[in-house]
């Protein structure tokens, strides 16, 4: 008998059932879409952390829905991931001199959680769907932002971006200093 069950009810290991496993396949193979993305453009959330977290997502809304049977209500677990991962997410954002860095890392672990959530609700096809929208949209941005150059401010600055502004702010102090100065 399982702890989880209570006091004379038994629950069945979910181990043993297909269905557990091919969630859990799912979401560890939606995670691994979304972390060889990240990791591949060199952020520090990347391919374990993102099967991580939609594994563990996961499991913790089957685990929801196996103890609720009629007494519960699993989508309590799935508010309780959302806070979660978001402190989580919350925890990979940080002030870089003028520049918040982590934005996107933080959004995209809130969005595996989602992810995660889905394929732990049984669904198949709408993790794999948002998984691969997920990629095709951060790459999608990547390559408007190199097209449009208003886009690459701040925190979406290349170095080259950063030298150049630098640059530019220093010859137009020197040219304007030369006119200022007295002859």
């Amino acid at each position: 008998m399982s702890i989880l069950a209570g006091a004379g009810a038994t629950m069945s290991d979910p181990a043993m059932s297909l269905v557990f496993w091919r969630q859990l396949g799912v979401a560890a193979l939606c995670g691994g879409v979304v972390g060889l993305e990240r990791q591949l453009h060199g952020k520090a959330m990347g391919l374990r952390t993102g099967v991580l977290i939609c594994v563990a997502t996961a499991v913790f809304v089957m685990l929801g829905a196996q103890t609720a049977g009629d007494q519960g209500d699993p989508s309590r677990v799935v508010g309780q991931v959302v806070v979660g991962v978001g402190f989580l997410g919350g925890g990979v954002i940080f002030n870089k001199g003028q520049m918040v860095q982590g934005l996107t890392s933080a959004a995209i672990i809130w969005l595996l959680a989602a992810i995660g959530s889905l394929a732990g609700l049984g669904l198949v096809l709408s993790p794999l769907l948002l998984a691969f929208a997920a990629v095709a949209m951060v790459a999608g941005m990547e390559r408007l932002e190199r097209v449009v150059p208003a886009l690459r401010k701040g925190a979406h600055a290349t170095p080259e971006d950063v030298k150049a502004a630098a640059e530019l702010r220093a010859s137009t102090t020197a040219r304007a200093d030369s006119h200022t100065k007295p002859s």
